[in-house]
């Protein structure tokens, strides 16, 4: 309601009733009561400016969208007012050398203020990637960062803050989550943090791929349970058990895209040199442009410029000919010990002309918050479409999820016309809401209530993986999986693909990912030649010449299309490496020569970074106690120095920046929502007011939180500011229609003076 409409309905009413009394009243009269009105409105306006520049105690009043130059993300001064937030640029340089990837991530961090901050930037990397390489550039001078135990880092970290040097450290907070902290970037200054990790290329059939994760999607965090315990016998006390305890350090802030353009512009250049003649090239996600360098080599870049981080970056190849190479065997030497990488692909055996065994299927499909927008479009398509796969000789059943459990039959049910029917109107009525309880419905998925062999269980679980507690579900799987194998579908353009692949590889089953519409029927295809196809079981490897540690410690079995990859240490290249197994009831057997193994780049790193994976597994299976398994990781972590989750890289400038009494102010850098995501489904409709809310607790080396920050920032809707302590914060809600409406009602009663004078000198007259 404005001044204008206020005012305009009580003067043409007071002119209606008062006829040309108006004209009659005189001039000082009149004089005295527009004195009177202006002599108000100037106090409203004074005051309205007042409360504008009054600086908020003890909550702050954040500005609106409007408020902020497009691009642009600002952090509320002491006093009161806005300035520049500092901002994150990301340049990708991708190398595929045959079989293995080398990129380089380079984050350049900028500060545009007159202050001196510690930026705190959360990021994914591919989860099968080993990290190795971290450098700091200020200006013409390059740190090399060193790899330490990851308290150790921290220690060293904090202290150079401290003193005021410069220092970038790098934590793994999952295999496919990480943190860099950059600690005294100066005003105006530019500080860059260069990464480098190795990872082995993906194949499927005749297709080739890489995939590099630019945004960390929110990750739902289920509630700590808290569980009475009988501490002595005179008393009780209460243990808080919190599934998610490092939640915080993967709970990042993200930005609204309906207030905030996007940030943290990414540039992506690959380098493929396949290693065969090359046929179809494809950028799945982003609009390319590509650059032939003889029949093997391309060159490929992003044709538009810089992206937004919201979404993977995939990339996949093809060899020119029909088919692709099945067998590969390469080799690194590395001090006196030697490294292998294998790649064998066995032959697609069609099932036996004998009738195929019946299946039992259950299909759990995601419908939260986090599946709003275009994820549960692809989810839905990929459902029904599996749906019209199942024959009627096999049997099934549907879950639905989100902070709630649906079972459409309360055992699984034939394949026949009715049920299939009834299983499609279920899924077609599904809608995103709420939150991620994914345990439950794994559970029950698990649950073999009939333990029918002559059925072949199989379970395809439809997510995007936004959760923080994958260890809860990694555990449900091995304890409970039994006969079941596990098919994990990832959805979306930015799924949790540690969680996926882990999940699958713990339930004995694969992994597919589909992020758009558009590539629902090819992969849902794909995945069930896999289900209908027999598996290659029973799978061990042999060095006849040589010692050998192999991974996978467990050699998993692997389904059609897919080809087995070993890494293994060698004592020499000498003999042959035998590899057997089982595809339905016919034996496989395949045998290499190692000494024709030819040279290939950074096969200890992933030696490593699979070996740490073992260690992983182990616990997960109970396999190895929690400190034997940390203990080897950090052993391996140490020896080819590599990112852990017992390790970590930290660079130290020597040279201290920041003048002694200058203070720092620490801010988290926001993440985009992941492309697809609705913000409303995942973080509530309303803003949400908290009781307490989290920032950054810099005193101590464990850089905890402390709960001492006016305002929540993880579940605000629509932030229009990040502030220095973390992630979103709400809009300025609060405006001036409180005055305009007294300013309002001051006129209408003026007009009711004028009213009764014009009628007073009316009736007088």
């Amino acid at each position: 309601m404005t001044t204008r409409t206020e005012f305009e309905p009580s003067n043409q009413l007071g002119m209606r009733h008062s006829g040309i009394a108006v004209e009659r009243m005189t001039v000082p009269v009149l004089q005295f009561l527009a004195a009177i009105v202006l002599a108000i409105a100037a106090f409203f306006a004074a005051t309205a400016g007042a409360r504008a520049g009054q600086s908020p105690v003890p909550t702050p009043v954040f500005a609106s969208p409007s408020e902020a130059r497009a691009g642009s993300l600002l952090l509320k001064t002491e006093d009161g007012r806005y300035s520049d937030a500092p901002r994150l640029g990301t340049d990708i340089d991708i190398t595929v050398s045959g079989p293995t990837i080398r990129a380089k991530v380079t984050q350049i961090f900028h500060n545009p203020t007159d202050g001196w901050v510690e930026a705190i930037y959360v990021y994914p990397l591919p989860h099968g990637g080993a990290v190795d390489t971290l450098k700091m550039v200020i200006g013409d001078r390059i740190v090399i960062g060193e790899i330490k135990e990851r308290q150790q880092a921290r220690v060293m970290y904090e202290q150079a803050k401290r003193t005021g040097q410069k220092a970038a450290l790098m934590e793994q907070e999952r295999p496919n989550i990480f943190t860099n902290s950059v600690a005294n970037i100066g005003p105006g200054e530019t500080v860059l943090v260069q990464i480098e990790y190795q990872e082995p290329v993906r194949q499927t059939n005749d297709v080739f791929s890489l995939r590099m994760p630019l945004v960390v999607g929110p990750r739902y965090n289920p509630a700590p349970l808290v569980q009475s315990v009988d501490l002595r016998s005179d008393g009780w006390g209460q243990v808080t058990n919190d599934p998610v305890p490092d939640r915080d350090r993967i709970t990042p802030p993200v930005l609204d895209p309906a207030m905030n353009v996007p940030v943290n512009p990414v540039t992506i250049k690959v380098r493929l040199q396949a290693g065969f003649p090359l046929g179809e090239v494809k950028s799945h996600h982003h609009v390319v442009q590509f650059e032939a360098i003889g029949d093997d080599t391309r060159v490929i870049t992003l044709a538009e410029g810089p992206v937004p981080a919201d979404r993977d970056f995939e990339l996949t190849w093809k060899p020119a000919s029909s088919k692709a190479p099945s067998v590969g065997l390469f080799r690194e030497q590395v001090g006196s010990a030697n490294y292998l990488l294998v790649f064998v692909t066995p032959p697609a055996i069609e099932q036996a002309e004998q009738t195929p065994q019946p299946r039992e299927v259950v299909f759990v499909i995601d419908n939260s918050g986090s599946m709003g927008g275009t994820s549960i479009v692809q989810a839905k398509a990929s459902l029904l479409y599996a749906l019209g796969r199942l024959k009627p000789t096999d049997r099934f059943n549907v879950i639905r999820f989100d902070d709630t459990m649906n079972v459409l039959f309360s055992d699984a049910v034939p394949a026949d016309l009715e049920n299939i029917g009834r299983a499609k109107s279920f899924v077609d009525a599904l809608q995103a809401r709420g939150g991620t309880e994914m345990i439950p419905p794994m559970r029950a998925a698990l649950n073999d209530k009939r333990n029918d062999a002559s059925f072949v269980r199989q379970v395809v679980f439809i997510t995007d993986g936004m959760i923080g507690n994958e260890q809860q579900l990694f555990d449900t799987i091995s304890s409970m999986r039994g006969r079941s194998r596990v098919f994990m579908v990832g959805i979306g353009s930015a799924p949790n693909n540690f969680l996926m692949t882990r999940a699958a590889e713990l339930g004995r089953g694969t992994y597919t990912q589909i992020g758009s519409v558009e590539q629902v029927d090819e992969r849902m295809r794909g995945l069930f030649e896999k289900l209908e196809s027999p598996v290659v079981t029973g799978l061990t490897a042999a060095f006849s010449a040589t010692k050998a540690d192999v991974t996978p410690a467990a050699i998993p079995d692997i389904y059609r299309g897919e080809p087995l990859l070993l890494t293994a240490r060698v004592d020499q290249l000498a003999g042959e490496l035998e590899i057997k197994g089982r595809i339905g009831d016919r034996p496989w057997i395949v045998t290499l020569p190692i000494a024709k193994a030819v040279e290939g780049k950074g096969l200890s790193k992933l030696w490593a970074r699979r070996k740490i994976t073992d260690a992983e597994i182990m616990r997960t299976l109970r396999q190895a106690s929690p400190e034997e398994a940390d203990k080897r990781i950090l052993a391996l972590g140490l020896e080819h120095q590599l990112v852990t989750r017992r390790t970590s890289l930290i660079a130290i400038d020597k040279t201290p920046s920041r003048p002694e009494g200058e203070h720092l102010k620490v801010s988290e850098l926001p993440l985009n929502l992941p492309a697809g995501m609705e913000f409303e489904k995942v973080f509530g409709e309303r803003p949400i007011t908290p009781t307490k809310s989290y920032q950054r607790d810099t005193s101590g080396p464990q850089n905890q939180f402390a709960a001492n920050a006016p305002v929540t920032i993880k579940r605000a809707a629509k932030p229009a500011v990040v502030a220095p302590q973390g992630g979103m914060q709400l809009p300025k809600t609060a405006t001036d229609a409180e005055l305009r409406m007294m300013f309002g009602l001051v006129l209408l009663l003026l007009s009711l003076v004028l009213l009764v004078l014009t009628r007073r000198r009316r009736f007088a007259g």
